[in-house]
């Protein structure tokens, strides 16, 4: 080969070189691991010379860290769940603690669970709801019947017609579409009803006084 065309070629062969040296160093450093990625994945966007090959770099180490963050996080899940699967744990004795003593809107409903009204009342659609005591007096709006076992429900503003019997609650509740048959406007009134007992109520009345009812709180 005469010495001019060799002259002439060397440059050319040595960007060759460079090209294949900078290809090989991001198979090798820069592009994701498929055995840690789950796939082979080639990134996106190459520009090509030094500047495509550095963007190319930064892409794969951004989505290797993405990729490793939710492997971390599926991890912890998969943790979580193998624990209450486990027969021998006790899941009754599993409490969350709040994170804040200081965050009221955290720890006030925590701290209301459990609280029964003492004494309890019933009330027409004026009466606030809540916890019922002698200072706040409030209808219960949790109640149960111990005799049927279910709840009381209740509906402001209507009375229960008088043709109501013991079959229509035990055959209808408590479904609304059936019991508003039976279900009369009256502005400031409050029906109540379980499946064995119902009641029409419109000034706050003591629960102790009206002895046929097997109602009580069932806690907040």
């Amino acid at each position: 080969m005469p010495r001019g065309e060799r002259r002439d070629t060397l440059p050319f062969k040595m960007a060759k070189d460079l090209d294949e040296l900078l290809d090989e160093v991001e198979s090798k450093f820069c592009r994701p691991d498929p055995l840690r990625l789950g796939v082979a994945e080639r990134p996106k966007g190459c520009g090509g010379g030094i500047l495509g090959h550095d963007r190319s770099r930064a892409e794969a180490n951004e989505k290797l860290r993405s990729t490793e963050r939710f492997k971390k996080e599926d991890d912890l899940d998969s943790l979580i769940n193998e624990i209450f699967e486990d027969p021998n744990f006790d899941k009754k004795s599993f409490k969350l603690k709040p994170k804040s003593s200081g965050n009221t809107s955290v720890s006030a409903p925590i701290q209301g669970r459990g609280k029964s009204c003492n004494p309890v009342y019933l009330g027409g659609s004026t009466a606030p709801c809540g916890i019922g005591t002698t200072t706040s007096q409030r209808s219960c709006d949790h109640l149960r019947c111990t005799a049927c076992d279910f709840w009381v429900v209740s509906y402001d503003d209507y009375m229960w017609d008088k043709s109501c019997d013991y079959l229509f609650f035990r055959n209808n509740m408590p479904e609304f579409h059936k019991l508003k048959t039976k279900l009369v406007k009256k502005k400031g009134a409050r029906a109540y009803a379980c499946q064995c007992s119902w009641r029409t109520i419109v000034e706050l009345t003591d629960l102790q006084t009206d002895h046929q009812l097997r109602w009580v709180c069932g806690k907040h």
